[in-house]
């Protein structure tokens, strides 16, 4: 087992979300650790950072959220069409409490996938620290975030819509996703972390959420999977929990920053582990 101290720093091509948790800053660990395949698969596919910064020759790509999945499709499918009407959303005039308000309700009710899924990126990029969050209905939820100028991913956005053309996209549950992986894939899982603290629960990134029995079944898939020949990584905090349901596996451990606070003395180290099924 190797154990580091580091902090990490990203060295890759950028997602166009922002997505906390989001792998951008060890994806040059994920790379040295995830065996070559014909396939990607990402049950987590979050921000798409991994998928971004490594090279097969294709992808199969899932989330649980249903807006994610629709934003990566209608991006996919319409480049940079699609690229252009985002950009009315990225106004001075759009960058006002009241209009953030009206967009985000307006999110909640439309069944237009193209409007729903620009919408999906302007909330992101106008929403509080980038946080994705619904409440108990399903409903889009998070609070204006008060920037001055958000960012217009541009250049992010078309380089993910060229890419995505060797990639499939589908909205499925981690399991569904698992047993469509065959010989000959690479399997990436990043799910929603074991919480640090009763306090420091950020998996309701999609209706539902994930606890402690997904997690173990999560570990006993990928187990399974690796039995079959087919790798799995998984990321996870560093907790006695997670290593306990990943024995067996390879384990890397290191620190990372955590960016999920708005305010940088809480923006701090948390020991992370990278844990590697393979037969």
């Amino acid at each position: 087992m190797l154990v580091e101290n580091l902090s990490l720093e990203g060295t890759g091509l950028k997602p166009f979300l922002k997505w906390a948790g989001g792998k951008y800053r060890i994806v040059h660990r994920i790379r040295e650790q995830l065996p070559p395949g014909h396939r990607l698969v990402e049950p987590f596919v979050g921000s798409g950072a991994v998928f971004l910064n490594l090279d097969y020759p294709g992808y199969l790509l899932c989330d649980n959220n249903a807006d994610l999945i629709n934003l990566f499709q209608v991006l996919k499918e319409e480049g940079e069409t699609f690229v252009k009407y985002c950009r009315d959303y990225f106004t001075p005039a759009s960058n006002r409490e009241e209009e953030y308000y009206r967009f985000r309700s307006e999110f909640n009710r439309t069944g237009n996938k193209k409007q729903k899924a620009a919408l999906f990126l302007y909330l992101n990029r106008h929403g509080y620290n980038g946080l994705c969050r619904y409440n108990s209905s399903g409903e889009f939820n998070t609070p204006f975030g008060r920037y001055v100028k958000p960012y217009f991913p541009e250049k992010e956005m078309l380089y993910f819509a060229r890419k995505a053309q060797k990639a499939t996209f589908a909205c499925r549950d981690f399991r569904n996703t698992m047993a469509k992986a065959k010989p000959g894939d690479a399997v990436y899982c990043d799910p929603p972390y074991v919480p640090l603290s009763g306090t420091a629960n950020f998996t309701e990134y999609s209706s539902g959420g994930f606890g402690l029995k997904e997690q173990q079944k999560l570990a006993e898939m990928a187990g399974k999977l690796a039995e079959e020949g087919i790798p799995v990584l998984l990321s996870n905090h560093d907790t006695a929990f997670v290593r306990q349901i990943y024995r067996g596996a390879q384990i890397t451990s290191f620190k990372v920053r955590r960016f999920i606070s708005c305010q940088g003395d809480n923006r701090n180290k948390a020991g992370e582990i990278l844990a590697l099924f393979r037969g």
